[in-house]
């Protein structure tokens, strides 16, 4: 039988004020709602169904009705429902492609910070995407040797690239191990939980106050030194440590001495830090290892990119370091890992701690690495994504700046003005590269609407706010990615 809708009733208070009544009750609202059955019996939705599966778009179509129900609730649809389900397929459709999509994406990173954490860190080089997908795609020699036909260690695929460039390169090195080798676990925080449990489980390991970090993620230096099983021993003050106050405080229950890089902040003034060389000499005339966590650890000579006093693997190492812990995915500009390099026998036992087998890396991992240290043998350093960003000179960015700024668009404002970008994720935090940034505004639309319309593009686009402006930074922008960029900007 058909409806006939009524006007709207009224009733009236006691003083005589009309209150109007709604036409419709949220319980008819309710009913007009269609069941899940009903819309999968939708002819307009057989080729979804046909093509994503009768459980993807039931399980959409329930989410939609949820999402209608709720609106129902919050009084926001009253009449307006029908509206509403006259686009329901058209809903349950996009709520399918949402939800079979990806989550993680690739993003354009226009934020001018080479290392950004948020955004995944190193880009990998083509050579470990090529040698990843070879490596995965089928079956691989991961913890097989070939040679001799029996069980092989997984170790050996990076730790012999290892040798070759920490030997090579500090070699003549009088405090350098007689042996050097290196693991690899998932990242930095657990190579430092593995070398602290190894080495100083049920004894206490010295640090430095003005060392006792905290990193992203509320990586606290002292709450990992208290999962290790090690008792932390703080010396000195914030601002000034001596060597003598690691030797005063060194005592039966000593295992080891610890230096924390401060790698994301700096402590400046009257301040006062014993050289490694120092801490090196005191560990071997107390017959104690050395351990530094260098948390980014760089490959490469900084100083070739302007960045001044922050160390690198080798200067650790050549400087007495036992073991050095550091992460495959910063400076190296590999994947996520927490490597530790140093004397054979302190890794040795590291391998041979049960936790290493918890924290150990799989085939993707040793793939990527592998041959981004392949690149630094063969000495092809802009072969590796995040060095070359940081070898990009101001006028090289400068002159692709100016060709995205030639475009035109109506309402659209590009000013070219001078600016830094940053090397970020914790490391070298002083350094700054100069650089030419595009600012971008629009008439009409604030500078977080421009950011958000960006973030909204496919593949969104990632830039900075400051001071009212959107600032775009090439260089951290691939090269054959300036066009979707340009697309970006016209579609605002």
């Amino acid at each position: 039988m058909a409806r006939t809708l009524l006007p709207p009733l009224a009733s009236s208070d006691l003083n005589g004020i009309i209150i109007p009544v709604p036409a419709t009750s949220k319980t008819d609202l309710y009913r007009k709602l269609p069941s899940v059955d009903e819309l999968l019996h939708r002819p307009d939705l057989a080729e979804i169904i046909s093509r994503e599966g009768q459980a993807a778009v039931a399980d959409a179509a329930r989410v939609v009705l949820a999402s209608l129900r709720a609106e129902i609730a919050a009084g926001r649809l009253d009449d307006d429902v029908d509206l509403a389900l006259s686009g329901i397929s058209d809903a349950i459709a996009r709520q399918v492609r949402q939800s079979l999509s990806y989550s993680l994406r690739p993003v354009i990173n226009a934020t001018g910070v080479i290392l950004h954490t948020n955004l995944g860190r190193a880009p990998l080089a083509a050579s470990a995407l090529e040698h990843i997908r070879d490596a995965s795609s089928g079956y691989s020699n991961l913890e097989f040797d070939i040679a001799t036909g029996q069980r092989g260690q997984r170790d050996v695929h990076v730790d012999r690239l290892f040798r070759n460039l920490l030997s090579e390169q500090v070699g003549a090195n009088g405090h350098l191990p007689a042996a050097i080798s290196t693991i690899v676990v998932n990242n930095n925080a657990a190579a430092v939980l593995l070398a602290l449990n190894t080495l100083a489980e049920g004894g206490e390991v010295i640090v430095s106050r003005g060392e006792l970090v905290e990193i992203g993620g509320s990586f606290r230096i002292p709450d990992v030194m208290s999962k290790s099983n090690a008792t932390l021993r703080e010396v000195g003050t914030t601002n000034r440590t001596r060597v003598a106050d690691y030797e005063h405080a060194i005592n039966e229950k000593t295992r080891l001495l610890l230096r924390v890089h401060r790698s994301n902040f700096q402590i400046t003034g009257f301040t006062e830090q014993p050289e490694l060389a120092e801490l090196a000499a005191l560990a071997r005339k107390r017959n104690l290892p050395l351990m530094e966590d260098l948390g980014s650890g760089a490959l490469f000579e900084l100083s070739s990119v302007g960045v001044i006093g922050e160390p690198t693997v080798l200067d650790s190492l050549g400087a007495g370091v036992d073991v050095v812990s550091y992460s495959g995915d910063k400076l190296l500009g590999g994947s996520q890992a927490g490597i530790l390099s140093g004397r054979s026998d302190l890794v040795s036992r590291m391998r041979a701690n049960s936790l290493f087998r918890a924290l150990r890396v799989d085939k993707l991992t040793y793939a990527a690495l592998e041959a981004t240290l392949l690149a630094y043998v063969k000495h092809d350093h802009d072969a590796i994504p995040a060095l070359r960003m940081m070898h990009l000179s101001k006028d090289a960015i400068g002159r692709r700046v100016e060709a995205v700024a030639a475009i035109r668009a109506s309402g659209l404002t590009l000013e070219i003005v001078d600016g830094e970008s940053v090397i970020g994720g914790g490391a070298a935090p002083s350094a700054v590269l100069p650089t030419c940034l595009l600012a971008v505004t629009r008439k009409g639309l604030s500078a977080d609407e421009i950011s958000a319309r960006l973030r909204a593009g496919d593949p969104p686009v990632i830039a900075r706010v400051e001071e009212g402006r959107v600032l775009l930074d090439l260089r951290t922008i691939f090269p054959e990615q300036d066009e979707i960029v340009v697309a970006a900007l016209r579609a605002l």
